[in-house]
């Protein structure tokens, strides 16, 4: 995958987080280095910050992960409707309503999906305080496979925790490292997945010890920096926020303090915590001239770029309620602008949902830097997932209609054929020939969620993603999303305070 960079005018500078493929894993010929600042890199061995690259030598970046950090093996795997640019829609628990919508989970569907548990599956839960694992949410707006196994989700979470937690250069606390040829480093991205997953499986301790460790590598803005190396030191190249990250860990504290109230092992209150979060957040990671836009980092200088898969709506809708800030929900409508006009005729990707990698302010494909992707590789591909927990949670119209896009292209083409990496006009461009991604899987999957129509669809993906191996590199990345999509389609992964 990439690493991360990121650009500070007029220069580049190294800011991003990346996962670097090594020259011998490069598709695509040569070995070309990059800085950059926010994605993942496709082709050429270019980095971003906040996502992947894949191809040529190892780039240097800021604020994601990268792919070609493949290590251990096992048997697991990882892991067009309306307009989308309309206004502000208030939906669901967005501002602590109730839900509302028609149930779309009923039914047994159909699919060849295997389950690893047999049977019927698991029954749907009772959501309710404190929402010990499993859930088992049932959300009135999604679908679910229908032989789902909340224990498979369980095991996938033991498995990330056993073979990429460590206390090893930790400062006295954990950090989630990404092994192999990543250098054992540790990213802020990782950081927000273990405290999303973390608090999701009810480990406390783990949570705890994931916020310290950031909180001893923070740049000048109180946001981590988006790369430690393994002695516990940040690297010239790993200096800069990263916002997926900045994010994701607010939006776990925000759900700790709902699930555990209180401090834990903090000297401050989760609630305290996050509401600084995402005061630094919004302060120094949404660009308040171009209309509430959100971009890559804080440390990009004057050059504004776009990553969709940043966006996280359901994250926003959390933000300003327990914020106070009405802004976070133009934040919102800024997104779903911009996502709508990334689908174009002119692109290829109307009706597909193949969104870029980057762009540029007005949601044109443009490199965020020399050599950056454009095309739907392992950074656009989280959009549909991120939009799909804004589908599921509060019922979002602008999400579903994306999502009915992307869930019609993939199902078209088959859960057993999908690949890891597409032209947006939906041409396979795999990164990895050899072997399907659990997180292109379950992307499609929870795309699929969106509506009953793709159940039988949605049956396969999760068939794949608890019987079939699909960890190609970076291996900490994939085992990450094989996590977050079991943990999704189980209904194990969402907002505490909708439901």
């Amino acid at each position: 995958m990439a690493q991360r960079l990121a650009r500070v005018a007029p220069l580049f500078a190294i800011l991003a987080c990346q996962h670097a493929v090594p020259p011998e894993s490069d598709a695509s010929g040569g070995t070309n280095t990059a800085v950059n600042s926010g994605g993942r890199t496709g082709g050429g061995g270019t980095s971003n910050f906040g996502g992947f690259g894949n191809g040529g030598a190892s780039a240097t970046s800021l604020g994601g992960s990268s792919r070609g950090g493949s290590t251990s093996g096992g048997a697991s795997s990882i892991a067009g409707a309306q307009n989308l640019q309309g206004g502000s829609t208030n939906v669901g628990g967005q501002n602590g309503g109730a839900q509302s919508g028609g149930t779309q989970n009923g039914g047994a569907g159909s699919g060849s999906g295997g389950s690893p548990a047999g049977g019927m599956g698991d029954p749907a839960g009772t959501v309710a305080p404190p929402y010990t694992f499993p859930q088992n949410l049932r959300s009135s707006y999604c679908t679910y496979p229908t032989l789902i196994s909340a224990k498979t989700a369980q095991a996938a979470y033991t498995r990330w925790k056993t073979e990429l937690v460590t206390s090893d250069g930790a400062v006295g606390f954990r950090r989630v490292r990404r092994p192999g040829n990543e250098g054992d480093t540790t990213v802020s991205e990782g950081i927000g997945y273990g405290m999303i997953l973390s608090v999701m499986m009810d480990d406390h301790a783990l949570f705890d010890d994931l916020w310290q460790y950031s909180q001893k590598f923070l740049n000048q803005n109180g946001l981590m920096n988006w790369k430690v190396d393994p002695s516990g030191s940040v690297p010239m190249d790993g200096v800069g926020a990263a916002t997926d990250a900045d994010e994701d860990m607010a939006w776990a504290l925000a759900l700790a303090d709902k699930k555990w109230g209180g401090k834990g092992a903090l000297s401050t209150d989760y609630l305290t915590l996050a509401k600084q979060q995402i005061d630094k957040i919004f302060n120094f990671e949404v660009d308040h001239g171009r209309g509430q836009l959100l971009v890559a980092g804080d440390s990009w200088g004057t050059t504004v770029v776009y990553n969709p898969s940043y966006f996280a709506p359901n994250q926003y809708r959390l933000f300003a309620k327990i914020s106070g800030n009405s802004a976070w929900n133009t934040v919102i409508d800024k997104g779903y602008e911009m996502l709508g006009k990334t689908l174009t005729s002119a692109n290829g990707n109307a009706t597909n949902g193949l969104v870029p990698a980057w762009t540029n302010d007005s949601a044109v494909p443009t490199p965020a830097f020399p050599g950056a992707p454009t095309n739907y590789q392992y950074d656009a591909v989280r959009t549909p997932f991120r939009i799909g927990m804004d589908y599921c949670d509060f019922g979002e119209p602008r999400a579903k209609a994306y999502l009915a896009k992307v869930a019609t292209f993939f199902s078209g083409i088959g859960a057993a054929n999908i690949v890891d990496g597409y032209e947006l006009n939906g041409t396979p461009k795999a990164e990895n020939p050899s072997s399907q991604s659990a997180l292109f899987v379950g992307a499609a999957g929870v795309a699929a969620m969106s509506d009953v129509t793709y159940k039988s669809f949605l049956n396969d993906t999760y068939g794949l993603l608890t019987t079939k191996e699909m960890l190609p590199p970076s291996y900490y990345f994939n085992l990450s999303w094989d996590v977050f999509s079991q943990l999704m389609m189980s209904g194990n992964l969402f907002d505490y305070t909708a439901h």
